[in-house]
């Protein structure tokens, strides 16, 4: 018995090789291309156990050590890593149990896990917090006799008594609520490192032990002032600044687990013979035919084969509006059926929806750390060198000038000057503005695109697919004399051809039936044929051949308008022409004016015809055109305003621009192309809204005003507090007080970026 339970894996050891099982990896993992085109693995992990900025350093140094990852990513504010690793030497099960071997927790970023690690963590934190908060009530209460009692007032033994008292209450807050900082403090020393918890947990040990020292030895060579009171306090304002931090990541952590809530678990597949079948979503492949019920989340994008419905997609836009679903249509994973029950036969599943890019784009930029941040890092290193060297000489100069206050002035320097708002200052505004534009469908691949983006001085559009949405509309209607004669109103003739015109599912056929609206309904035709390339002919029931479609088949006496014209016309006599131009997205002129008035300059680019791209810039009021553009033309467009000095943005529709997006200094796709082709773009925007491309720049100037007032406040802090400390006139409950509320302001200050 005893040798077949010594071959039984462990309960963890199974729930790690569980995480490499294939299916379970979809869950978690997207699979990219190497330099080299070999096939690596892209895994999102939820992290516990982090504190600070330089935990994230330890944490991809230890991720790194794992034979086969090529990159790790790891950001303190998100509490999540994004490491690359090759399947041929590695599995997810080892990057895990090397996350767990550096002292932190790590689940797959997955709903059910990542929650359960928020809860323990937000449970964890609070009672620390209780604790520290309760014990700190009480030692004080013990300390304020000492305080406000005169000279001879308070008995020796009493005051020995009440240090006694404040020594067996410090106990709790020692053992329990300072255990993140010295476990943190630990973990940095074991590997080679100092991090912020490093003078943190030398403050809180060196003012323990002194303090005891004086409550047990009062006329030790630490004389009789204690400072449990301080300790106390110090550990609750730290623990309520990081309690409110730690708020704050979650926050961002269930806005991106939302969206992934918005799958269902199950759906109904249907079979050939037409029974219905509920499966894993996890099982749905592309070709399948599901049943989606209403009021049931679409499990995976793909297009409507049977019924008509409305769908809830303001996951992708922020909008809230149902969108009509009819045969043919395009419907994306997570969002809501509202109308009526409908088959959808599935195209994209898992990584591949429209869903799955989103979210992978959102944990891709809440685990970067952009450049400003990386800089502030690289500079806390040196900097708490800087603060342990500068404490350690204060107290050897003030052991010659007052012994007994030494150790404190000491304590109060390690304590005040950790650099934790100014590590958080850069990375906290800048994943809370991304969060921000998330909520307003633009959604940052690229963290460091913020402060491009915000100083923007001109901005490159392309036309189709940008400017313009992925349909023509009736611009203009103008009959015929016959046709005056039989129609009075424009009105009247338009209804007419919408009613041929609902027999075609040409693009020009449904942009007709669309103009007519309510009034388009198919007609009484016999003998409808839909002739490839020329348009449709029926005859009415009094025997008339009527044709809808190109001028010189149709009929004689066409119309010649600029644009996409098509003619109407009964027994070879037109009637009527419909003239069609591309459609302007809403808000266009609105942005483009926003844009122009913030001093931003507005350039098209079109490989459309010079009329037809100046057409639409004026419809647009853009006056700056650059038409007949080849892709090379559009590259030299842009190098040429980047030699002139300005910083450039280019917006296009992420497939036919990749050569121009990649050389701009930011760059934003457009639609559901850019979804899928997102590696050269900065950021897409999901709405398909300039004015949100407006609004993005706007927040990232914002975002950037949020960090320099949070440098600015932490660098004063620190001129401020350390001289004070240093010349003895900040004591060690003053210090903690400072330092938890210096980096409680630059996370509050940072939360404003997300508005």
């Amino acid at each position: 018995m005893t040798a077949v339970t010594a071959t039984l894996p462990s309960a963890a050891d199974t729930a790690l090789a569980i995480l490499d099982d294939p299916l379970e990896q979809g869950r978690y993992t997207r699979w990219v291309s190497g330099a080299g085109g070999e096939r690596l693995g892209e895994s999102a992990l939820q992290l516990g156990g982090m504190h600070c900025a330089a935990c994230a350093g330890l944490i991809e140094q230890a991720l790194r050590g794992v034979d086969g990852v090529s990159a790790a990513r790891v950001s303190a504010a998100a509490e999540r890593a994004t490491v690359t690793w090759d399947p041929q030497r590695t599995r997810p099960s080892a990057l895990i149990a090397a996350v767990r071997a550096a002292g932190y927790d790590a689940v797959p970023d997955a709903a059910a896990p990542a929650r359960a690690l928020r809860r323990m963590a937000h449970r964890q934190a609070l009672w620390r917090l209780f604790v520290a908060s309760f014990c700190a009530m009480q030692v004080m209460m013990m300390a304020t006799p000492s305080y406000v009692a005169g000279p001879g007032e308070l008995a020796p033994d009493m005051r020995q008594l009440l240090n006694w008292g404040s020594w067996l209450l410090s106990l709790p807050v020692l053992l329990f609520s300072a255990g993140p900082f010295f476990s943190g403090a630990w973990r940095a020393l074991r590997l080679r490192r100092i991090g912020m918890d490093v003078p943190v947990a030398l403050g809180i040990a060196i003012t323990f032990a002194a303090s005891t020292a004086a409550t047990f030895d009062p006329h030790g060579p630490f004389g009789q002032e204690v400072y449990f009171d301080s300790l106390t306090m110090f550990v609750a304002f730290l623990l309520g600044a990081r309690y409110l931090e730690l708020r704050a990541r979650q926050g961002a952590a269930a806005a991106l687990e939302a969206s992934l809530a918005c799958l269902p678990e199950t759906a109904w597949r249907v079979a050939a013979d037409g029974s219905a079948e509920a499966v894993s979503v996890q099982r749905v492949r592309p070709g399948d035919l599901l049943r989606v019920a209403v009021g049931q989340a679409y499990a995976a994008d793909g297009v409507v084969e049977q019924g008509c419905t409305r769908a809830d997609e303001s996951l992708l836009s922020g909008e809230s509006a149902p969108v009509a679903k009819q045969v043919g249509d395009e419907v994306v994973a997570g969002s809501l059926n509202l109308g009526a029950p409908v088959l959808v036969r599935v195209r994209r599943v898992g990584g591949d929806t429209r869903l799955e890019a989103i979210v992978s784009m959102m944990r891709s930029a809440a685990s970067q750390r952009p450049a400003a941040a990386r800089l502030a890092d690289r500079w806390a290193g040196p900097f708490l060198w800087a603060v342990l060297l500068l404490a350690a000489g204060a107290a050897a100069v003030w052991s010659t000038i007052d012994p007994p206050r030494a150790v404190w002035v000491a304590v109060s320097v390690l304590i005040v000057t950790c650099p934790c708002a100014l590590s958080l200052a850069v990375p906290a505004a800048l994943v809370a503005a991304a969060r921000g534009l998330s909520r307003r469908g633009v959604l940052l691949q690229r963290l460091d695109a913020l402060e491009v983006l915000a100083g923007v001085q001109q901005i490159f559009f392309d036309k189709t697919g940008t400017l313009t949405e992925d349909r023509l509309q009736c611009t203009a209607v103008q009959r015929t004399p016959p046709g005056a004669a039989l129609w009075p109103q424009d009105a009247d003739a338009l209804a007419a051809a919408a009613g041929l015109a609902a027999w075609s599912a040409h693009p020009l056929s449904r942009a007709l039936v669309l103009a007519a609206g309510t009034t388009a309904a198919p007609g009484s035709w016999s003998a409808v044929e839909e002739v490839a390339g020329q348009g449709v002919r029926a005859r009415d029931a009094r025997g008339r051949e009527w044709r809808l479609g190109a001028p010189g088949w149709a009929g004689a006496g066409a119309v010649e308008r600029e644009g996409s014209t098509v003619t109407l016309a009964c027994d070879g006599v037109t009637l009527a022409a419909f003239v069609f131009e591309e459609a302007l997205r809403p808000g266009v002129a609105e942005a483009v004016r926003a844009l122009r008035d913030d001093g931003v300059r507005v350039t098209l680019l079109s490989g459309d015809t010079p009329a037809r791209a100046s057409s639409l810039a004026a419809r647009a009021g853009i006056a700056d055109v650059l038409a007949g553009a080849t892709p090379e033309a559009k590259l030299e467009a842009v190098s040429a305003a980047q030699a002139a000095g300005r910083r450039v943005a280019m917006v296009g529709d992420g497939i036919n621009d990749a050569p121009v997006l990649a050389r701009a200094d930011v760059s934003l796709a457009m639609g559901q192309g850019a979804l899928v082709s997102r590696s050269q773009a900065d950021a897409v925007v999901t709405s398909n809204l300039l004015g949100d491309i407006v609004r993005a720049r706007r927040s990232a100037q914002k975002a950037l005003r949020i960090v320099r007032q949070n440098i600015a406040w932490a660098v004063a802090y620190n001129a401020i507090s350390i001289p004070l400390a240093l010349v003895g006139w900040l004591p060690p409950w003053a210090a903690g007080l400072g330092m938890a509320c210096s980096s409680l302001v630059v996370v509050l200050n940072a939360l404003r970026a997300a508005r």
